[in-house]
């Protein structure tokens, strides 16, 4: 037995000091509820767990900006829904005025409903967000200056710009019935106003319904470029554009590119000696659609969606021009589009459904992309649901496993205690040796 050390002490005393150390680390990890509390605790697990924590974060972030940008484009829907109303009421006003039931005072009563809800379609145009207006054309994507491109699939995949009106046939080769004696009315409309004109159906080709269409005001047709195969032309992107089913089809384009040439509607209508109107060839010339709509040269100035956690990897949203000017409704100097005549009223109708094709266009667009960032918004919230776990599995203290280290260390802590307390009363034995 060594008196003077106490060996036996010590090593129960560095026993005890143990115990009572890591008692103390698992009341810790309880009391914090981490298993890694520090760097000094586990480096490699500590600077994994921060990385991890770094990216959920920023996809929380991301997240956020993909709820903000739906908000974004609701606004924008709102905008463009309450102008696809306006023009259903305008297309109905439209047929109101063409019927002969209504007078030239009913007419100017319904131009003043066409003034008052085409203003109002420039107000749903200036919708804002934060700041920003959304549908005036300053959220546009980059663009090339384009022609403006009505195709009609309806008529025959021979037809060319010198096929006599007498020989035209529908789709399915059926003649169109068309006569010598037949008239053919034509309209367009440009800048709001409307042109109208007819002509004799005898000897006139396609390409004569263009000539005559610009001796009425000037040339607003490419009559030269006048296209029947299945090429209709460049889009604002730089893209040869085609028909649908690649075959042949009668293309007609503005005469002059960008939006100064936009003709915002044309009709073409056939009546024949009686003064009857031939309805079923009507109906055929009604097929030419906007196949290539007018863009000026622009820059990009689309919105930008950051809903990743990585750089370049955003989502741009880019908004159509919904103003009253851009869907052939009003002019540049402010001219309306008139209904005070039974054929303004008549064009106005074929100026009314393209307006109408494109603001659906823009509105499909905005709920596509609505719909995409429900899941955007649903896969950043799995992913850093999933990071979130993978981070706990690290740095997170098993609460139960804790609980039973802690027990553990305090009972030995308890026993050591006891055991010094029980070697110090053995060693006094050697007192009373001195006495």
């Amino acid at each position: 037995m060594y008196v003077n050390n106490f060996v036996m002490s010590t090593s129960i005393l560095n026993t005890l000091n143990y115990h009572q150390t890591q008692a103390s680390k698992h009341l810790l990890n309880i009391s914090t509820g981490l298993k890694i509390r520090s760097v000094a605790d586990d480096p490699s697990g500590w600077a994994i767990g921060q990385r991890m924590d770094v990216r959920i974060r920023s996809l929380d972030a991301a997240n956020g900006n993909a709820q903000r940008m739906k908000s974004l484009l609701k606004v924008a829907d709102g905008g463009i829904s309450s102008t696809v109303d306006i023009l259903r009421k305008l297309k109905e006003k439209a047929i109101e005025a063409a019927n002969d039931t209504a007078t030239d005072s009913d007419r100017q009563t319904i131009q003043k409903l066409f003034d008052q809800y085409v203003d109002q379609i420039d107000d749903n145009a200036y919708v804002d967000y934060n700041g920003k207006n959304l549908l005036d054309g300053s959220r546009q994507g980059a663009a090339q200056a384009t022609q403006q491109a009505y195709t009609n699939r309806a008529l025959s995949t021979d037809t060319t710009a010198t096929t006599k009106l007498t020989d035209l046939a529908r789709r399915n080769g059926d003649s169109l019935g068309i006569t010598d004696s037949d008239t053919i009315n034509i309209s367009y409309v440009k800048e709001g106003k409307t042109y109208s004109a007819s002509f004799s159906a005898k000897d006139a080709t396609v390409e004569d319904i263009f000539t005559k269409m610009n001796a009425i005001d000037g040339d607003v047709f490419d009559v030269a470029g006048l296209s029947t195969t299945s090429v209709i032309g460049t889009d604002a992107y730089g893209e040869e554009k085609q028909t649908v089913d690649g075959e042949n089809a009668l293309t007609i384009k503005a005469k002059t590119a960008g939006k100064d040439g936009a003709i915002a509607g044309f009709t073409i209508g056939i009546t024949d000696s009686k003064g009857q109107e031939k309805k079923s060839v009507n109906n055929v010339f009604n097929e030419f659609t906007e196949t290539i709509e007018p863009r000026n040269v622009v820059s990009d100035s689309s919105l930008y969606a950051q809903t990743s956690a990585d750089a370049n990897r955003g989502m741009k949203i880019s908004l159509g021009d919904m103003r009253a000017e851009a869907l052939g409704l009003r002019g540049r100097d402010g001219t309306v589009l008139s209904v005070t005549t039974k054929e303004g009223a008549n064009a106005a109708m074929n100026v009314l459904d393209n307006a109408l094709s494109r603001a659906l266009d823009q509105q499909t667009t905005v709920g596509a992309m609505s719909s995409r960032l429900d899941y955007t918004i649903s896969n950043l919230t799995v992913q850093s649901e999933n990071l979130t776990d993978a981070k706990s599995t690290i740095l997170d203290a098993d609460m139960a496993k804790e609980m039973l280290a802690y027990t553990k260390e305090n009972v030995l802590m308890q026993a050591a205690m006891a055991m010094l307390a029980q070697n110090n009363q053995n060693a006094a034995w050697f007192l009373s040796l001195l006495g």
